[in-house]
C-alpha cells in the first residue's frame, strides 16, 4: 500500500529534525463491512469506527458514536454548522429572569420515526434516566446542574439514591417544562443542543434492549442497519419535518480499523467519504484530491493524560514528572513534519475555534506548555525521575494515525532525557477496547486523551474532563480550587466575567498538569467526485445531511 513507505519517512524524518535541534532517538489492519452498495444509489459511503457503547445519548461520549446519535436525533437545540452557535430547534423558546429558573417551551408536530410524538415527557424521562445512579451512564454529570441530582446520583461511595427523579424537572404541559438548577448558570441553555439531552421515545423504556438493537429517533435519518464492527446503514427518514432534511437517501457508515485502508479505498472509488486523513497521506493529499480536501480549523484539542488514580502519579512530586515530560515534547516539529501544519501547538486546554470572546487565551499554559530540554530534565528529576525509570504511552491503532506522533513524542522525550527506552508507545488494537480500559481503570501509565468539544464554550473544555467526579475526567484529577472558579464562573451572568473565572480555573491545570495538551487539531476531510456540497462543521464531524450524491 503506498501508504506503507510514507510512514517510516514521517518518522524518521522526525528523528533526523529533532536530533538536529539538539533535543539522538529514534502495519497496516484494515477492514470494512461489504461495498456492495454505492453512490449510484444515492447513498454516501463514509469511514467510521465502532462506538464504544449502545448509541444511548446519556451513555455516549465519544465521537463515533456521537456521529450517529447527531444524525437520528434533534435537540432542543443545535449547533450551527458553519459557526457552532446554539440555535433553538425543538425548543421554542428557554427562558429565565434569574439564571437559575428556566422556562422550557417546545414547538408542536414533532415526532419519533414510530410515530410517537416528541414532548416534554420525552426529555424529561430521558434526562432522569440518564441521571440516575442505577443506570451508570456516562453522561451523567450534564444532569448535575438540576436541582435534585444529588438525590438521584449522591456522590459518596456507597450512597445509595433517595429519589428516582430530578425535582428540578416539573411538567407543565405536553409542550412545556421548567428546569429549576440548583445554583445560577447563565450559559446553561447553550449546553442543550449536546447529544445527552437528547429526547427518547417511550419505546426506549418499555423495550430497551429492543431498542439498543435498532435505535429509534426524532432525526432526518432512521437505522436501517447495524453490524457492529463491519457496518451502520442509515436512510433518509421522508416523515422528518425539521428544516433540515437530509439531501441525500442515506449514509453507510463503514468501519475501518486502518484509516490509510480507508483512504486507499476512497481514490479506488469503493468510499465517498473520509473524515480523518492519515498523517502519511498528507504530503500528497493535495495533489491526489484537489479541491475534494478539506482542512479547517475545529474545536478538537489533543492531550495525553495521566492516571492519578494510579500511585505512580499521584505523589506529591509527580505533578513536576508531568511538567517536564510537556516540556520535553517539541510540538512545533512534529506539527510540522508529521502533520504538515493541520495542527497547532496548544498554549493551553481549549481551541482558538472558542476565540478569545469565547474563552480561548493564547500562552495561558506559558512555559509548561513550552519545548525546554534543560529545563525539562531539571523538572522530572526534581520530581524524582520517570516512575519506575520508564513511561509508556497509550493510545487506539485503529484511526488517527496516532502511532505516528506518539512514536514521535517519546523520540521527543527519549532524546531529551538521553535514553531511547525511557518512552515508547504501548497500542491498542481498536478505539472501544482502548476506551475500555480508560473507563475500568485500567490505564496505569499515560494514555492519548483527545477532546473534541460538545459545545462551544470554555466551560466544556474544562469541566467535563477536570471537574471532579465528571463524564469524561479520564485522569480522576480532583483540585476544590478548579471546582470552586469553575462553580463561580457558571455562576455568572456577565459572560466576560464568567470567561475569565474560567480562565483562573484553567491556571490550576498549568499547576497540576493532569493531561499535557499537545496540539489544536484541523478537521481534514477527503470525498469522491460522487459527491457535492460537502463539508465539515466546527466540530470536524461531515454535515452528512447536506451532502448531495451525483
Amino acid at each position: 500500500m503506498r501508504g506503507a513507505t510514507r510512514v517510516k519517512w514521517a518518522v524518521g524524518v522526525l528523528a533526523v529534525a529533532l536530533t538536529a535541534a539538539a533535543c539522538g532517538g529514534g502495519g497496516d489492519s484494515g477492514g470494512t463491512g461489504s461495498l456492495s452498495s454505492g453512490s449510484s444509489s444515492g447513498i454516501v459511503r463514509a469511514s467510521w469506527g465502532d462506538p464504544q457503547n449502545p448509541l444511548e445519548p446519556t451513555d455516549t461520549n465519544e465521537v463515533q458514536g456521537g456521529k450517529v446519535l447527531d444524525l437520528i436525533f434533534r435537540g432542543l437545540k443545535k449547533y450551527n454548522p458553519k459557526t457552532a452557535k446554539a440555535e433553538n430547534w425543538i425548543a421554542q423558546s428557554i427562558t429565565s429572569t434569574d439564571s437559575q429558573n428556566f422556562d422550557i417551551k417546545l414547538k408542536s408536530g414533532w415526532k419519533f420515526s414510530n410515530g410517537e410524538p416528541v414532548t416534554a415527557d420525552s426529555f424529561m424521562n430521558a434526562w432522569n434516566f440518564g441521571a440516575a445512579l442505577k443506570n451508570a451512564q456516562l453522561n451523567a454529570s450534564f444532569f448535575s446542574y438540576i436541582d435534585g441530582y444529588d438525590k438521584v446520583h449522591p456522590s459518596a461511595t456507597g450512597a445509595k439514591p433517595t429519589a428516582t427523579t430530578l425535582s428540578g424537572l416539573q411538567k407543565v404541559s405536553d409542550l412545556e417544562f421548567k428546569a429549576k438548577l440548583n445554583q445560577k448558570f447563565s450559559l446553561w441553555p447553550d449546553t442543550l443542543g449536546y447529544s445527552a439531552f437528547y429526547p427518547l421515545p417511550n419505546a426506549f423504556f418499555s423495550n430497551r434492549a429492543a431498542w439498543e438493537r435498532k435505535p429509534i429517533g426524532d432525526g432526518p435519518y432512521t437505522i436501517s442497519k447495524f453490524t457492529k464492527g463491519s457496518l451502520m446503514s442509515l436512510r433518509k427518514w421522508n416523515g422528518y419535518k425539521g428544516p433540515d432534511p437530509a439531501q441525500n437517501k442515506g449514509v453507510d457508515l463503514r468501519v475501518y480499523t486502518d484509516n490509510n485502508t480507508a483512504y486507499t479505498d476512497l481514490q479506488a472509488g469503493n468510499l465517498d467519504l473520509v473524515d480523518d486523513i492519515p498523517a502519511e497521506q498528507l504530503p500528497n493529499v493535495k495533489s491526489d484530491l484537489g479541491k475534494r480536501y478539506i482542512n479547517q480549523p475545529a474545536g478538537i484539542l489533543q492531550t495525553i493524560a495521566f492516571p492519578l488514580y494510579n500511585p505512580r502519579w499521584s505523589s506529591a512530586n509527580s505533578a513536576k514528572v508531568r511538567q517536564g515530560l510537556s516540556m520535553a515534547i517539541d510540538r512545533a516539529t512534529i506539527t510540522n513534519k508529521i502533520f504538515m501544519n493541520t495542527r497547532t501547538p496548544a498554549t493551553d486546554w481549549t481551541s482558538p475555534v472558542l476565540g478569545s470572546a469565547g474563552g480561548f487565551k493564547k500562552g495561558l499554559c506559558g512555559a509548561e506548555c513550552t519545548f525546554d530540554a534543560a529545563k525539562a530534565r531539571q523538572m522530572i528529576k526534581a520530581g524524582g525521575g520517570l516512575p519506575g525509570g520508564k513511561i509508556t504511552i497509550g493510545y487506539n491503532a485503529d484511526t488517527g494515525s496516532h502511532k505516528e506522533w506518539v512514536d514521535a513524542v517519546c523520540n521527543s522525550i527519549n532524546n531529551v532525557l538521553g535514553n531511547n527506552k525511557a518512552c515508547v508507545g504501548a497500542p491498542t488494537g481498536t478505539f472501544a477496547d482502548f476506551r475500555n480500559k480508560i473507563t475500568k481503570k485500567q490505564e496505569n501509565n499515560p494514555f492519548r486523551s483527545g477532546w473534541q468539544m460538545d459545545y462551544p464554550l470554555i466551560q466544556d473544555f474544562l469541566q467535563p474532563l477536570y471537574f471532579t467526579n465528571a463524564s469524561s475526567n479520564d485522569s480522576h484529577y480532583s483540585n476544590p480550587t478548579f471546582d470552586k472558579l469553575v462553580n463561580q464562573a457558571n455562576a455568572e451572568t456577565d459572560r466576560a466575567t464568567a470567561v475569565s473565572r474560567f480562565q483562573d480555573a484553567e491556571r490550576e491545570l498549568v499547576k497540576d498538569m493532569p493531561a499535557i495538551p499537545l496540539w489544536y487539531q484541523n478537521g481534514s476531510a477527503g470525498f469522491s467526485s460522487n459527491l457535492s456540497n460537502v463539508s465539515l462543521n466546527p466540530f470536524s464531524v461531515p454535515v452528512y445531511n447536506e451532502i448531495k450524491v451525483k
